[in-house]
């Protein structure tokens, strides 16, 4: 955020170049932190440990002499680095932890004191328990979930998060947290300013004499500013606890939506996006982790703005008028108020209970819920209709501008929210964040369904038993002297076992001959049993 400042760019440039850049800031950024994912990922695990520990340790040292050199500053006073810099120094502490314990395990393996490790398998112990979980006969009785699970989150041992959900989320919380420190900061400087302007006024109220005629004024203006300065502040909390809570949910909504599409199931999806462009899904993922910080820290000021006018409304609306010994009037307008909608609102529900008793012909079965939508008392209806016409016009008038509000107070709240769009039915394309989630999540699904996985780690495991026995010319003579089972009969006997587990795919197979139906049956029974 330091680095796109108008501060550290080198050169005037014209405006219309600026997006050049912020490219070139962010390939900057991209080429001083690289060498950790290089080192991270090298497939020579000594040495990459070995250059990871040294620029980590050079990082780490350049920080702390930073700090000790500077540990104050103008934007926030004392300490201002220390607060700026203390997530740097966790990570790379982090950073210097993980490669000394590579270098390590590394250097063991070297000397063989044990084991090399392998390299990452292609089908994941979690992919293949999600496997095996799709094949088990599922209990019928239900396993009784605590209130945590039920209510807030249900720990899946057979799913694992993607290390760009995780580090996209640690990401979202450290620029949350320099942001709202730097929103304080900025809030400080303002209102260090209105303390000034505030001063100003009470000289003019003194040398007035509380006389003047701008006086009732001016007193409603530090008013104003005073309650303006507390809601600020009171309303940081809860903005801020509401983003973080979006950065959880919407790790739970990934694992959801994902776990849907491995199922087959798009019906979550808007229809325009059940096939999506390969490219925009593909530019989509590279998009996405930065697209998600960014709706982050937006979303934060947008919500805490919404706060502030709220917060702003209680206090004009209850807490003032009983500070100004005005509680009557404020419960005698409040209640007026509420009294005027609640006959709204009762005479909306007295227009659904006439039609349900007089308009709508009698239920066909005991068992109904409803009356059947049949009209009865046709002319009295329309009598109804006509009379209701013209109130119905007034009402609208405030039911438009109720919809208009309603999607103004959820627009700015779910504005963050990445993984749902805040779009009319027909025009969810126009969302772009909505976009990269959803590619986001087609990519994911293509290449980590746990299905395809397992079933292109048996193909290519077969095909390196093939190659194998090939490659040796007297391999008969290694297998055991026991039965040989024929690749046939083991097919077979895997297809019972999976007809026997899954009943409902009984049904669904072809049938050859007269026997088929008596061994439906046997298959049937067996499942049941």
């Amino acid at each position: 955020m330091f680095l796109f400042s108008e501060g550290y760019q080198p050169l005037q440039i014209p405006q219309w170049a600026q997006a050049f850049v912020l490219l070139m800031g962010g390939i900057e950024v991209g080429l001083s932190y690289f060498p950790f994912f290089a080192c991270l990922s090298s497939e020579f695990r000594l040495v990459g440990a070995i250059l990871g520990f040294s620029y980590s340790l050079i990082w780490f040292s350049v920080t702390v002499l930073y700090i000790a050199q500077c540990p104050h500053g103008q934007l926030v006073g004392r300490y201002e680095t220390i607060i700026f810099y203390w997530p740097s120094l966790l990570c790379l502490a982090f950073l210097l932890g993980r490669f000394l314990h590579m270098f390590v395990k590394s250097l063991r393996a070297h000397l063989g004191w044990e084991l090399q490790a392998e390299e990452k398998p292609f089908l994941e112990v979690h992919q293949a328990e999600h496997v095996k979980q799709l094949l088990r006969k599922s209990s019928l009785r239900e396993r009784k979930k605590s209130w945590f699970q039920t209510r807030i989150y249900e720990w899946d041992p057979c799913f694992q998060f993607p290390s760009r959900m995780i580090g996209t989320t640690v990401l979202a919380f450290i620029c949350l947290y320099l942001f709202i420190v730097i929103e304080f900061c900025i809030f400080v400087y303002v209102r260090d300013e209105l303390d000034v302007f505030e001063g100003e006024l009470e000289n003019y109220i003194t040398s007035m004499n509380d006389t003047g005629t701008l006086t009732p004024v001016i007193l409603q203006v530090q008013e104003l500013i005073s309650v303006t300065k507390g809601v600020w502040v009171a309303t940081i909390l809860p903005a801020a606890l509401t983003s973080v809570n979006y950065m959880f949910h919407i790790l739970s909504c990934y694992r959801k939506h994902i776990k849907r599409l491995w199922s087959g199931n798009k019906n979550f999806l808007p229809l325009t996006f059940h096939n999506p462009s390969s490219s925009e899904s593909v530019v989509a993922i590279a998009r996405y982790s930065g697209w998600q910080i960014a709706y982050i820290l937006w979303g934060y000021l947008i919500m805490h703005v919404v706060h502030s006018l709220c917060g702003m409304m209680v206090m004009y609306g209850l807490v003032l008028p009983i500070m100004h010994n005005k509680g009557l009037e404020m419960l005698q307008g409040l209640g007026i108020g509420t009294l005027t909608i609640a006959v709204v609102v009762g005479l909306m529900i007295l227009q659904v209970w006439i039609a349900a008793s007089f308009f709508l012909q009698p239920k066909m079965g005991t068992a109904d819920k409803q009356k059947p939508l049949a009209l009865n008392n046709r002319k009295a209806f329309h009598n109804f209709s006509y009379f209701l016409f013209f109130y119905n016009v007034l009402l609208g008038l405030g039911a438009c501008l109720s919809r208009l509000l309603i999607t103004c107070i959820l627009g700015t709240w779910l504005i963050a929210r990445i993984d749902r769009t805040i779009m009319q039915k027909g025009y969810e394309k126009a969302d772009m964040g909505f976009r990269a989630w959803i590619g986001m999540l087609y990519v994911d699904h293509y290449h980590t369904n746990p299905v395809l996985v397992s079933f292109c780690h048996i193909l290519m495991t077969g095909h390196k038993e093939r190659k194998l026995q090939q490659a040796i010319k007297y391999w008969c003579l290694n297998q055991s002297a026991g039965p040989r089972v024929s690749a046939r009969s083991r097919t077979r006997w895997l297809l019972l076992q999976t007809l026997i587990n899954n009943p409902s795919l009984v049904m669904l197979r072809k049938r050859k001959g007269h026997g088929s139906q008596e061994s439906t049956q046997i298959l049937l029974t067996c499942s049941e049993s």
